[in-house]
């Protein structure tokens, strides 16, 4: 029997957010648009991901409602929807479970809550003030260490500085 390429037969809302979200380089794509990275020049230089395979998973995320596609001066731009945004707490927790579970050349990402200048822990929880900021109200900045992994794209150089998420990137030279 030939393996399936979709989830249809499987009657569940993990399934259902899979063909959304489950192809790969779709997550990343997601993390970007977090960090503000708004251009497909901008997400195809800084994933190394080939233009179909951007443009398809681009496709994918606004058909589904997850990104909307507005014209800035000429340029699209592909901003996150509510239903984007909702998916902070999975890339968080899914990047969060890489840190710890994985081994990687690079240091981790911290995220400080903007309105208490205090880092959050590992569940998303600001232990100053006790909420869990969303993405818009979270700085990232690069962890200690160094990055053997370090990548010289626009978007790479503009993220070794703190920077607030959601905020567009500014990736001009």
């Amino acid at each position: 029997m030939a393996l399936g390429t979709g989830y249809d037969q499987q009657g569940c809302y993990l399934a259902r957010a899979l063909e959304v979200i489950g192809e790969r380089w779709t997550l990343l794509i997601l993390r970007d648009c977090f960090y503000g990275v708004r251009r497909f020049t901008d997400l195809r230089e800084h994933l190394d991901i080939s233009r179909a395979v951007l443009t398809n998973r681009l496709d994918t995320l606004i058909d589904a409602g997850v990104l909307t596609k507005q014209d800035s001066g000429g340029h699209p731009e592909y901003l996150l929807t509510e239903a984007g945004r909702a998916l902070w707490p999975t890339i968080y927790s899914l990047s969060k479970w890489g840190e710890h579970y994985t081994s990687g050349a690079h240091p981790a990402r911290i995220f400080s809550h903007a309105a208490c200048d205090t880092d959050i822990d590992d569940t998303g929880l600001c232990p100053a003030c006790g909420q869990i900021p969303g993405p818009d109200d979270l700085v990232v900045r690069p962890g200690p260490g160094t990055n053997e992994m370090r990548r010289d794209d626009r978007v790479a150089r503009a993220l070794e500085h703190p920077h607030r998420m959601l905020t567009p990137i500014t990736t001009t030279d």
